[in-house]
């Protein structure tokens, strides 16, 4: 199918009804109908608290436990039991290295890159006051691809977690996965994956992945501001507890979710798979569950190489524009989320030059400093970012090349 049928995307996403266009989608996707049908199902129907006898709150109960089980079904985890919710991929991560951490001795390593978001860096650092020695793992001079030899040279016995990007948010480069966790797994180690800028553009399979945690934020894969973190059920139960202190570490998810997670969103998150199940309808995909959200996901994945490739042509031709990544549109390489800069023009002055044309673009370094620092710019603005999504169009980028000739 070369083209997705508009009509359907605008009845799904009512923010496309406007004149703005979201090009900033890596920060944050529009939010699908079927997630705000969700949302206000629960809070008009369900909004007790859970664990009571009365039937308002096991309705409750049974509602959010469907949220984490579409969360569950969204990243392929054999149990719901598995996931882990909460407010944000920062926040998952920081609980999950404090639950972690309480078995760590002095010594022991870990392993984060120079090339992830600072969310899958900081709460590892941090881990330095507590005597953990941390190693980092970096983006080879030049390259936007991570060579796995150099993190075999980190590991050791005393490696406890690597921790990596599914894909960056900077260079849109998807890494090997299942090659890093098998070389993780070989020393011993657990791993954890960051797959905010990858989720909303594949679909993420944890088993296949052979990862230990994975986490991604649902705000970002068109539903409501919550985030989910996947733990492999041994790999979570052998974690300690980070809720009250009551709670035994066979509590499992409940010891990693402090205060509970938000009951609304937990469920609005079921609206994710009724989007993704009715766009694989839509586009002659008849079934329900998990084969929906594959199918669903691979005819996005087609569609977005089209926008990639539309992009990356243009910039491939100007002379003065430098892209930061692989400047091919392969899918199998990289996702829609398009770095560059241009020669002799700050990345600020350019993004608000397009701004009053309601293309939504942005610049910065997007909280992946230590990549973008290790580029040397030439100003202090950072890269041109371009995040698109299923929902933009060729001719949306097609705009967005006029709108950077004007500028």
């Amino acid at each position: 199918m070369s083209e997705l049928n508009t009509d359907f995307l605008k009845q799904s996403f009512p923010a496309l009804s406007g004149s703005q266009v979201y090009f900033d989608n890596a920060g944050g996707s529009q939010v699908a109908r079927h997630v705000g049908d969700r949302l206000v199902e629960y809070l008009y129907t369900a909004n007790v608290q859970l664990g009571a006898s009365y039937p308002a709150s096991a309705q409750a109960g049974q509602m959010v436990d469907a949220g984490r089980a579409a969360l569950a079904m969204l990243m392929n985890a054999a149990r719901p039991e598995e996931v882990v919710m909460g407010a944000t991929s920062t926040q998952l991560l920081g609980q999950l290295a404090q639950a972690l951490s309480q078995d760590w001795q002095p010594g022991d390593e870990v392993v984060v890159t120079n090339f992830d978001h600072e969310a899958n860096i900081g709460p590892w650092v941090k881990l330095a006051d507590k005597g953990i020695v941390i190693r980092e793992w970096k983006m080879p001079h030049s390259a936007h691809e991570p060579d796995l030899a150099d993190l075999r040279s980190l590991l050791s016995d005393r490696t406890k977690l690597v921790a990596v990007t599914h894909a960056s948010n900077i260079y849109g480069t998807i890494n090997p996965i299942p090659k890093i966790a098998q070389a993780v797994r070989k020393a011993g180690a657990l791993i954890c994956v960051d797959g905010v800028a990858y989720a909303p553009h594949r679909a993420v399979d944890v088993q296949a992945l052979g990862v230990d945690f994975y986490v991604f934020s649902a705000y970002k894969v068109y539903g409501p501001h919550f985030a989910a973190l996947y733990g492999r059920y041994e790999a979570l139960l052998a974690a300690g507890n980070i809720n009250h202190r009551f709670f035994t570490r066979a509590k499992v998810p409940q010891k990693m979710e402090p205060g509970n997670a938000n009951y609304e969103l937990a469920y609005a998150c079921t609206g994710i798979i009724d989007y993704l199940v009715a766009f694989a309808q839509e586009h002659g995909i008849n079934m329900q569950g998990r084969a929906a959200i594959e199918g669903a996901f691979d005819v996005i994945t087609a569609h977005e190489e089209r926008l990639s490739d539309r992009l990356l042509d243009y910039l491939r031709k100007r002379t003065d524009a430098t892209i930061i990544g692989a400047p091919e549109a392969d899918h199998m390489q990289r996702v829609p989320t398009i770095s560059f800069t241009l020669a002799d023009r700050n990345s600020r002055d350019v993004v608000e030059a397009v701004d009053p044309t309601g293309l939504g673009i942005r610049y910065g370094d997007f909280y992946s400093r230590s990549l973008v620092e290790g580029l040397n710019l030439p100003n202090a603005d950072g890269v041109i970012r371009v995040s698109a999504v299923h929902y933009n169009s060729v001719q949306d980028i097609d705009r967005l090349i006029s709108a950077l000739e004007a500028a």
